[in-house]
């Protein structure tokens, strides 16, 4: 089985536009990225962390309405 190891930026942005998302865009603290009127805000963060890389994951699950699994997510 796979496990979750963190993720560089450019790779999640990346994934992020596989997914149908749009951007990045500047906001004013954070770039964010848009899907269906939905703003997800994109740390700078050159990678992120396990933990940061599931909260944002989950947030983007909500987003999508459908589960992302780790085997989807290292596929996309």
């Amino acid at each position: 089985m796979t496990r979750w190891s963190p993720c560089k930026r450019k790779d999640f942005l990346r994934r992020l536009r596989k997914l149908g998302f749009d951007g990045p865009f500047a906001g004013t603290r954070h770039h964010f990225m848009v899907k269906q009127g939905y703003r997800l805000a994109i740390p700078s963060n050159h990678e992120y962390s396990v933990p940061q890389l599931k909260m944002m994951l989950h947030e983007i699950e909500l987003i999508l309405g459908k589960k992302i699994t780790i085997e989807k997510w290292y596929s996309i």
